[in-house]
C-alpha cells in the first residue's frame, strides 16, 4: 500500500475544489478533510488562539463542536493506526491547512499528546521550539517533554516517525488571491457563517507551508526534485493537465471524470460552515476561460478598500507584502504543465 497523500494548502488556494477532485475516487481513496484542524483550534493542545480562553463562553463554544477532548495524537491514531479503511486497503487522502501542521511564533512544536514518537538520539539533545534552538526540552505549559535527535530540529506538530508515513505535498496560491478570499470569510455577512469573526494575519499559512516544505527537504524526508506542489492559478487555468500530473506523480491512476461531480451537501465540510460552498455548487473543476489579469498594487488596493473600507484594505495589503516572499520561494517548486 502506497502512503497516505497528505496535501498542505495556505487557506483559500482551491483547496476543497482539488478535494473535491479525489473524492471522486471512492474506489481507491478515503479522504479526510482537514482533520488537525479540530486539535488545533478546539482540543485541549489548541495552538489557535481564535477559540481559546477560559470563559464560559468560550469554553461551551469548544464543547458544542464535540472536538474539544481532541488531541493530535487522537487524530493520528484515527488515520493511521484505527481507520477502517486500512482494512480496506484505500489509500488515504488528508487535504489539510499549513497552519495546522506548523504552531504558531511563541508556541512549542511537536504535539505533547506525541511525544513518545519522538526520534530518540543521545549525541544530540537540543531542541527547536517553533524555529528557536533551546536545551533540552520544550515546555507546553504543564510539563517538560524531551526532545532528541532528529526531532530537535523539527518545526511542526508531528514527529519525524510519523511525518515520515504521509505522502507530503502542497497547494498554494498567490496572496493577492488568497489573503483577500480568507479575509471576506471573516467579515459580515459571511463571518455570520464561518464563525470567525475577525482576521487574524497568523492564519495566511505562507510561513507555515514554507517552514514544513524546508524541514521536510532538510531532513532528507523529501528531495527537491521530488517535490509536488500546485498552484491554484495554474490549476485554475489548466485542471486536466495539472490534476493528471499530481496524479502521476503521487502514483494515482487519472480518470477524466474526476474533473466533474454531484451538486450536493457534503458532510465532511459541515464542521467548517461557509468556507466551501463554492467548491460544493461547482459541480467541476473547469479551467477557466481567460487566464485572471495581473493587477497592480494601486488597483488592488483600490478594490480591496470598495469591498472593505480603507482599514481592511490596509490590513489585507500588509499580510499580503509580509507573505509574498515565502510565495515565491515555493512556487520554485510548482508542477508546470
Amino acid at each position: 500500500m502506497s502512503k497516505p497523500i497528505l496535501v498542505a494548502s495556505v487557506p483559500r488556494a482551491c483547496s476543497t475544489a482539488f478535494e473535491r477532485v479525489f473524492m471522486t475516487r471512492t474506489d481507491v481513496l478515503n479522504c479526510h478533510h482537514e482533520p488537525f484542524g479540530e486539535p488545533f483550534y478546539y482540543g485541549p493542545e489548541r495552538l489557535g488562539s481564535r477559540f481559546d480562553g477560559e470563559t464560559s463562553e468560550t469554553k461551551a463554544l469548544r464543547d458544542d463542536t464535540g472536538f474539544s477532548h481532541l488531541t493530535y495524537k487522537d487524530i493520528v491514531d484515527q488515520l493511521l493506526y484505527k481507520s477502517p479503511e486500512n482494512l480496506q486497503q484505500r489509500r488515504l487522502f488528508i487535504k489539510d491547512i499549513s497552519t495546522h501542521l506548523v504552531p504558531p511564533p511563541g508556541k512549542p512544536g511537536i504535539a505533547p499528546s506525541l511525544s513518545a514518537f519522538v526520534t530518540r538520539d543521545y549525541h544530540n539533545d537540543a531542541t527547536r521550539t517553533n524555529g528557536t534552538l533551546t536545551k533540552g526540552h520544550v515546555s507546553n505549559g504543564q510539563k517538560k517533554i524531551p526532545l532528541k535527535g532528529r526531532d530537535s530540529s523539527n518545526p511542526t506538530v508531528l514527529p519525524i516517525s510519523i511525518l515520515s508515513q504521509f505522502l507530503v505535498t502542497f497547494l498554494i496560491r498567490h496572496p493577492n488571491s488568497a489573503i483577500p478570499s480568507y479575509y471576506r470569510c471573516t467579515v459580515p455577512p459571511l463571518s455570520d457563517t464561518t464563525g470567525f469573526h475577525y482576521f487574524d494575519p497568523a492564519e495566511a499559512g505562507f510561513r507555515e507551508a514554507r517552514i514544513l516544505l524546508q524541514f521536510l527537504i532538510e531532513s532528507g524526508l523529501l528531495k527537491k526534485e521530488d517535490v509536488v506542489l500546485v498552484d491554484a492559478d495554474d490549476l485554475l487555468d489548466n485542471p486536466r493537465a495539472v490534476v493528471e500530473e499530481y496524479c502521476r506523480r503521487v502514483g494515482i491512476d487519472f480518470r477524466e471524470e474526476m474533473l466533474s461531480w454531484e451538486v450536493k451537501e457534503c458532510e465532511e465540510f459541515e464542521k467548517w460552515k461557509g468556507f466551501h460552498e463554492d467548491a460544493m455548487k461547482s459541480g467541476g473543476l473547469k479551467a477557466r476561460k481567460t487566464k485572471k489579469k495581473l493587477k497592480s498594487d494601486e488597483e488592488n488596493f483600490k478594490e480591496w478598500k470598495e469591498k472593505y473600507g480603507e482599514e481592511g484594505a490596509k490590513l489585507i495589503q500588509t499580510t499580503v507584502r509580509e507573505n509574498i516572499p515565502d510565495y515565491e520561494w515555493m512556487r520554485q517548486f510548482r508542477i508546470v504543465v
